[in-house]
C-alpha cells in the first residue's frame, strides 16, 4: 500500500541533513538507511524532502506506512527495470509494534540488490548493514557564538508558522526574548514549535512563554488530518513512552525531575544503569560534556509528562542530593580543585536552583540557608549577582533561622551588593552582619565580615576608614591562621595603601598575597592579586610585567569560567593594548565592546571613574579609526561570548623583550596570508591580480584587505603600502 508522506510545507533548518541523506541514498553500496529521531522531530518531512530532491535517480519510489506491514507493495520485477534502474522503498513510522515487521521486510528484500530502503523510526531496526542517520531537534538560541535570533533555525521555523497563523506577526526587539525562550523551553522540537506558533492567535509571546515554563504539554490543537500523536504534546509524550519496560519507565520518572544538563555523577547514576533503552528512543539525550562527563536531559514534552507522574518523593530526593553536592564542594572552592568545582557548579546550576526552590517552598530554612551560602562563590563566578542577592534576602526573611546563619547571609548579600556596583548598600549589609555576629561570638566570621566591610568602604571612597578596618581584619585573620582570608585582606589593604600613596608597602602586601594564593591554588584570588600588581606596574610605566600579569589573570578566569570580574579585566587589557601596541586598536575595540555586553549580563554598575576612562578610550578609538572600521570591530565584540573574548585577548601578539620597531609589531598582528596580501598591495597589484597570484577568489582578497587595514589601523591601500615599507 502506498501512502503520502504528509502535507507539503517548507523544510527549515535541515539543509545539511537533507544533503547527507540524499548522499547516502545515492551511494552504490548502501542498501538500508534508517533515519532516527524522537517523535515530532520531523523525520517524515525530511524523508519526503530527500525523496523529492532525488528526482529521477530511482526508477520507482514506493512509500509505505509501516503500520500496514507485513503487506509489501508490489515491486516491479527486475526484468522490467532499466539496466541501471533501482527502486527506493520508504518505510515510514517503523515504531513500537511496527518495528519487528519492518525489520522482517527489510531482511526479505535483502536478496534484491536494486532495492534501497529508507526507514524512519525512533530507534534503529537492528538489521545487519543498517546505516543510521540520527536527526536531532533544531538549534535553539544561545547555542552559537554571536548569533542573531532570526538566524537560529528554531526561531525561523517558529516565526514562519506564526505568520501562517497570524500574518501580522513579526519578530521584533520587544518580543525576540520571549520567542527565544519559547524555542528553548520546547527544545527546538519542530512539532512543538508549530503547535506553539498556533497559540499566538490567542496569546502574545511573553504570556505564552510564561505558560510553557511550568508544563509544555499544555500545547495542543494540531491539524485534524494529522496522526493522533501529532495533535497535542501530551499525546506525543504518551506515544513516545509506549512499550517501555517498567524499570525504564521508573528511571524516566526519576530523571524527569532533573533540569536539563545534569551529570551522571550528580544524579547518582552509572552509565550502565538502564540508560541505553531511554537513549535509543531519544527519551534521554546528550546535551553537552563537561571535563569528560556527559550532560544529559529528558527532553520536552516527555519531561513534563513524566515529571507529572514521577514517583512520590522524587523531588525531595533531588533536592537532598544537590544540597549535599553543594555542601561537599564548599571546602575546596577556595583552593585545590577550584577550577573543576566551579565549572561543575556552573554546569549543575539549574538543578541547584531547582533544589533550592524546593527546600525554600518546603519551609526547610536551615537547609535553604546552607545551600545559599554554599552557592556564594559559584554565583559570583557565574555573574548571577542579582539572583544571589535576592536569594540571600528571601531565605533570611522566610522564617526562624539561627543568628549565625543570618549573619553569614547578611555578609554574603553585601558581597553581591558590592559586585553589583552599590558600595553604600554593601557597607550597610556588612555592618548588619557584624551586629548579628557579635551575639554569636564567631571570631572568624566576624573577621571576614570586617574584611568585606573594609573593601566596601574603600569602593565607596573612604580610604582612611577602609584602611583602619582592614588592618584589624588582616591581623585577626592572620592570627587565626585563615590563610585565604588573610591574603584576601592583604589585597584590599594594599588597595587602600595605594589610594593613600604608599605604593611600596602596597606592592609588598600584594606579593605576599600572590604567594599565598599560588600556594593554595586559589585561582580567582590569584587573578585579583595579579590585576592589582599590574595596576602598580602600569603606574610605574612598566607595561611588560603588567601585560604578563594580565595575561595570566585571563587564563585563570578562563579556567574557572569567571563572569563577574572578567569584564573589568578585558577593559584593563584593552587599555594596555592601546598604550603598548597601537596597531591592535581594532582588537581593543572588540574587547571593550565584549566587556560592555558581558557586564550588562551580570547587571553590575561600573564606578564612575572607571566608566569615564573606558569612555575616553572609546572616544580615542573612534577618532583614530574610520567609522566603518570602528563600527565593524564593535559589532564583532558585541557578539563575542566570554570564552571567545578571552581567546581574542590572549591571541594578541606578545611584545618582544627586545626593543621592537613599531612596524614589526604591526606585521606580527597579521596572519601569514594577510601578510602576503599586504605585501602584494604594497607592490600596487589590484585585487584581481592578487587573486590570480595567490590562486584565491577576488572576494576572498577583498576580505583579506579589509582585515589588513583594520589590524594595521590603515584607512587606504596607500597607508597599507606605507606600513609595509616600514617593515624593512
Amino acid at each position: 500500500m502506498s501512502v503520502a508522506l504528509g502535507p507539503d510545507t517548507e523544510l527549515i533548518g535541515r539543509a545539511r541533513e537533507t544533503a547527507a541523506l540524499r548522499e547516502r541514498l545515492l551511494s552504490p553500496g548502501v542498501r538500508l538507511v534508517t533515519l532516527t529521531g524522537r517523535a515530532g522531530v520531523g523525520k517524515t518531512r525530511l524523508a519526503r524532502e530527500a525523496v523529492r530532491e532525488l528526482g529521477d535517480a530511482f526508477a520507482r519510489v514506493e512509500v509505505v506506512d509501516a503500520g500496514a506491514l507485513p503487506a509489501l507493495p508490489a515491486l516491479p520485477a527486475p526484468a522490467g527495470l532499466p539496466a541501471d534502474g533501482r527502486v527506493l522503498l520508504v518505510l515510514d513510522g517503523c515504531d513500537h509494534e511496527a518495528r519487528g515487521p519492518a525489520a522482517d521486510a527489510v531482511v526479505a528484500l535483502a536478496a534484491e540488490p536494486r532495492v534501497v530502503v529508507l526507514v524512519t523510526a525512533v530507534e534503529p531496526l537492528g538489521v545487519y548493514g543498517e546505516q543510521l542517520l540520527p536527526l536531532g531537534p533544531l538549534a535553539v538560541p544561545g547555542e552559537g557564538d554571536g548569533e542573531e535570533p532570526h538566524s537560529v533555525a528554531s526561531v525561523e521555523l517558529f516565526v514562519r508558522r506564526a505568520r501562517d497563523a497570524d500574518p501580522s506577526f513579526a519578530l521584533t526587539l520587544e518580543n525576540s526574548a520571549a520567542v527565544a525562550e519559547i524555542c528553548t523551553l520546547l527544545g527546538g522540537l519542530p512539532l512543538a514549535l508549530e503547535l506553539a506558533a498556533l497559540r499566538l492567535r490567542l496569546l502574545p509571546p511573553h504570556l505564552l512563554a510564561a505558560r510553557l515554563r511550568g508544563r509544555t504539554t499544555v500545547l495542543a490543537g494540531g491539524p485534524v488530518n494529522a496522526p493522533a500523536r501529532h495533535r497535542s504534546l501530551t499525546a506525543l509524550a504518551e506515544w513516545s513512552c509506549l512499550g517501555l519496560e517498567p524499570a525504564a519507565l521508573a528511571l524516566l520518572g526519576r530523571l524527569a525531575v532533573y533540569e536539563p544538563g545534569f551529570g551522571l555523577a550528580a544524579a547518582g547514576l552509572d552509565e550502565e544503569e538502564g540508560l541505553e533503552p531511554l537513549m535509543d528512543r531519544g527519551l534521554l539525550t546528550v546535551v553537552g560534556e563537561e571535563r569528560g562527563e556527559l550532560r544529559l536531559a529528558v527532553p520536552e514534552p516527555v519531561r513534563s509528562h513524566a515529571r507529572a507522574r514521577a514517583p512520590e518523593g522524587a523531588a525531595d530526593a533531588h533536592a537532598e542530593r544537590y544540597r549535599r553536592l553543594v555542601a561537599a564542594a564548599l571546602p575546596g572552592l577556595a583552593g585545590t580543585g577550584q577550577d573543576r568545582l566551579l565549572r561543575e557548579a556552573a554546569a549543575e546550576s539549574a538543578n541547584v536552583l531547582a533544589a533550592l526552590r524546593h527546600l525554600h517552598e518546603q519551609g526547610d530554612g536551615e537547609a535553604a540557608a546552607a545551600t545559599v551560602l554554599g552557592c556564594g562563590l559559584p554565583w559570583l563566578a557565574q555573574g548571577r549577582l542579582r539572583e544571589g542577592l535576592e536569594w540571600c534576602d528571601a531565605v533570611a526573611d522566610a522564617g526562624p533561622l539561627p543568628e549565625a546563619s543570618r549573619a553569614r547571609l547578611a555578609d554574603m548579600s553585601g558581597v553581591f551588593a558590592l559586585a553589583l556596583g552599590d558600595p553604600q548598600e554593601a557597607v550597610r549589609r556588612h555592618r548588619r552582619a557584624l551586629a548579628l555576629g557579635k551575639s554569636v561570638g564567631d571570631r572568624r566570621q566576624n573577621a571576614l565580615a570586617s574584611l568585606r566591610l573594609g573593601t566596601a568602604l574603600l569602593r565607596s571612597g573612604d580610604a582612611a576608614g577602609a584602611r583602619s578596618v582592614l588592618v584589624t581584619a588582616h591581623s585577626a585573620l592572620s592570627t587565626m591562621g585563615v590563610t585565604g582570608g588573610t591574603a584576601e585582606a592583604a589585597v584590599s589593604l594594599a588597595a587602600a595603601l595605594h589610594a593613600e600613596g604608599d605604593r611600596r608597602k602596597a606592592r609588598d602586601m600584594l606579593l605576599r598575597a600572590e604567594e599565598t594564593f599560588r600556594r593554595s591554588r586559589d585561582g580567582r584570588g590569584l587573578a585579583g592579586a595579579l590585576r592589582a600588581l599590574a595596576a602598580l606596574d602600569l603606574e610605574g610605566d612598566e607595561p611588560e610585567p603588567a601585560e604578563t600579569a594580565l595575561r595570566e589573570a585571563l587564563r585563570l578566569y578562563e579556567a574557572i569560567d569567571e563572569r563577574t570580574e572578567l569584564p573589568g579585566l578585558l577593559e584593563e587589557f584593552a587599555l594596555l593594548l592601546l598604550r603598548s601596541q597601537p596597531a591592535q586598536r581594532p582588537r581593543a575595540v572588540r574587547l571593550l565592546a565584549a566587556a560592555d555586553v558581558l557586564r550588562q549580563r551580570t547587571g553590575a554598575e561600573v564606578p564612575q571613574e572607571w566608566r569615564s576612562q573606558a569612555e575616553r578610550a572609546r572616544t580615542e578609538l573612534g577618532a583614530r579609526l574610520d567609522w566603518p572600521d570602528f563600527a565593524t570591530a564593535w559589532a564583532e565584540g558585541v557578539r563575542m561570548s566570554a570564552p571567545t573574548a578571552v581567546a581574542e585577548a590572549l591571541s594578541s601578539p606578545v611584545p618582544s623583550r627586545r626593543p621592537v620597531a613599531g612596524a614589526a609589531a604591526e606585521a606580527q598582528s597579521l596572519t601569514p596570508r594577510q601578510a602576503q596580501v599586504a605585501l602584494l598591495v604594497a607592490e600596487g597589484l589590484t585585487n584581481r591580480h592578487i587573486a590570480a597570484r595567490l590562486d584565491i577568489s577576488e572576494w576572498t582578497v577583498v576580505n583579506h584587505v579589509r582585515q589588513v587595514m583594520r589590524r594595521l589601523g590603515c584607512t587606504s591601500r596607500v597607508q597599507v603600502a606605507g606600513a609595509v615599507g616600514r617593515w624593512g
